[in-house]
């Protein structure tokens, strides 16, 4: 799975910077010199109000600063941040990104990791 990642602080409201971060992995990871983490942010019904791609290092770890954009409603929402264009739902344990040649595995549906974050409504 993914390195764990956080979200600080919890709650924010629009036009508030947020980070999120992971450290690097114990691991050997290699996602290579380019590797990129895509953080989504979803509101309270599940639609994505920020999607953008940022620096990760080989090891899988990043820091990525946002600001909450206008008009994302007051409640409960969420962060994910996955290394972008990798399989992780290959359920064999082996690290598919250090395979050589064509890759074997076919993609299948995943839990997504959804960190919450509070958005505050004006005057919090």
């Amino acid at each position: 799975m993914p390195p764990e990642f956080s979200v600080a602080p919890a709650a924010a409201k629009p036009g508030d910077q947020v980070t999120v971060s992971a450290p690097d992995t114990t691991c050997d990871a290699r996602y290579g010199t380019d590797a990129q983490v895509q953080v989504t942010v979803k509101d309270a019904t599940g639609t994505a109000v920020l999607k953008e791609l940022a620096p990760m290092s080989d090891d899988g770890g990043f820091t990525f600063v946002f600001t909450v954009p206008a008009g994302v409603a007051p409640g409960k929402a969420g962060v994910t941040a996955y290394p972008y264009n990798l399989d992780w739902c290959d359920d064999t344990g082996v690290n598919n990104r250090a395979a050589q040649g064509p890759p074997e595995l076919v993609r299948v549906s995943c839990a997504e990791r959804l960190v919450p974050l509070v958005i505050l409504g004006p005057g919090a």
